[in-house]
C-alpha cells in the first residue's frame, strides 16, 4: 500500500481528527488518529495488517513466533497481525499501572515476539510493553505500528517497522502554541492520566 492509499483508509473511516488533543504520551496535538475507527471494519483491518506484515523483512518475519500488543489501542491490530502472519496474538495490559501478561497468556523462555502498536508518538508504551514481554521470558525481535508520528525519534532496542510515518507536530504542555491552547484539549486515548 502507498501512503496515499493508507491515508485514504483513515479518511474513509473518519479516523483522522482535527482539534486540540492531549495524547496518551502527555503531549498535545492538533491532529489525532483514532485507530479504533480505522480498525472497526474487519476487511480494512486485515488489509492494513497485511500491508504492515509485508514491511517486515521475510527472514525476520519467519523467526517470529507470537505477536504481543499493548491494550487497549494495540489489541485489534495485534490480533490482525497474528492473522496476517499465521501465528498467535496476545496482549499486555496495565491492571495496576504496569504492563503484564494476564488472562492465561504466557510465553516460552526465549520465544521470539513481534510487538505491535497502533500509533507510536514517543515510544513509551512500546518500550514498557517490551519490558513486560522480557519479564515474561519472551524476546522481542522487532516492533511495528500502523502509524509512526514520532518524527523518527522513537527509540527501540529492536528494528521498528511502521506502516506509515506522519509528521503531525506534537507539543510538550509548556510549548503548546497559543492558537491551539485557545481550544480546550480532549483526551481521546485509552490511557488514563492522573
Amino acid at each position: 500500500m502507498t501512503d496515499d492509499e493508507i491515508l485514504a483508509e483513515f479518511r474513509a473511516s473518519d479516523a483522522l481528527l482535527e482539534g486540540h488533543f492531549l495524547l496518551s504520551s502527555g503531549r498535545h496535538s492538533g491532529h489525532y488518529l483514532q485507530c479504533a475507527r480505522v480498525l472497526m471494519n474487519p476487511a480494512r483491518a486485515a488489509r492494513l495488517a497485511k500491508a504492515l506484515a509485508d514491511r517486515i523483512p521475510s527472514d525476520l518475519r519467519a523467526s517470529i513466533a507470537t505477536v504481543v500488543s499493548p491494550a487497549m489501542g494495540g489489541v485489534i491490530i495485534g490480533h490482525e497481525m497474528g492473522r496476517a502472519l499465521g501465528i498467535d496474538a496476545m496482549f499486555v495490559e496495565r491492571p495496576s499501572g504496569t504492563f503484564e501478561l494476564r488472562r492465561g497468556f504466557a510465553l516460552q523462555p526465549g520465544e521470539k515476539v513481534l510487538l505491535v502498536e497502533d500509533v507510536v508518538t514517543t515510544g513509551l508504551s512500546s518500550r514498557e510493553a517490551i519490558a513486560a514481554v522480557e519479564a515474561a521470558g519472551g524476546k522481542v525481535v522487532a516492533a511495528a505500528s500502523l502509524v509512526d508520528r514520532s518524527g523518527g525519534t522513537a527509540d527501540f532496542p529492536v528494528p521498528f517497522f511502521p506502516l506509515i510515518a506522519l509528521d503531525f507536530p506534537t507539543y510538550a504542555p509548556d510549548e503548546v502554541p497559543a492558537a491551539l491552547a485557545a481550544t480546550p484539549a480532549t483526551k481521546p486515548g485509552s490511557r488514563a492520566k492522573p
